[in-house]
């Protein structure tokens, strides 16, 4: 089954869409995305990413991320990424809506998304996808933030790039 990403013009509307297989490569057209952080007790899920994923494999980020397919509402493609990638249920909360990125990886692989950043609320526990996340490991708020700060090069650049807003921080340390 072909799993298609919604393209974007530059003022973020809708033109097209891509098979999300072929569409990262050194010239990604920008595209819609979301990433999502799982919190709990003051603590944030990070997931090291399958060594198998064709942009920045094994690089531990945020909880998790996705494309909302078309005619998808962003908040539902977190939902149904959540249950996909570490098989929770939740409720999302946007937290920045137009935090938009673009990044390339040292295969030369390129991000270029519009990527609306959402908490995740959850008691479920995770049961990681290993085709999606090689591992997991929950970290105190302040430890994370302070981590991306001082090493960034060890996380990925969405996550670093959405921890230096003050909203997000807000949002993560409760």
């Amino acid at each position: 089954m072909t799993e298609l990403v919604v393209l974007a013009s530059p003022d973020g509307a809708p033109i097209g869409t891509a098979d999300k297989a072929v569409v990262h490569t050194a010239d990604t057209p920008l595209h819609f995305a979301f990433s999502a952080w799982v919190v709990r007790d003051g603590n944030i899920l990070l997931s090291r990413r399958a060594l198998s994923k064709k942009t920045w494999p094994g690089v531990w980020t945020n909880s998790f991320c996705g494309h909302p397919g078309p005619g998808e509402p962003t908040a539902a493609a977190v939902v149904r990424r959540a249950q996909f990638e570490l098989g929770l249920s939740g409720c999302p909360q946007l937290v920045l809506p137009d935090f938009a990125y673009r990044a390339e990886d040292s295969s030369g692989v390129v991000e270029n998304e519009i990527c609306p950043v959402y908490l995740f609320e959850t008691s479920d526990d995770p049961q990681p996808n290993p085709d999606e996340v090689d591992s997991l490991a929950w970290a105190p708020a302040r430890e994370v933030i302070a981590a991306a700060e001082a090493t960034p090069f060890a996380f990925s650049p969405w996550m670093v790039e959405e921890l230096s807003h003050a909203a997000l921080r807000a949002a993560l340390l409760g």
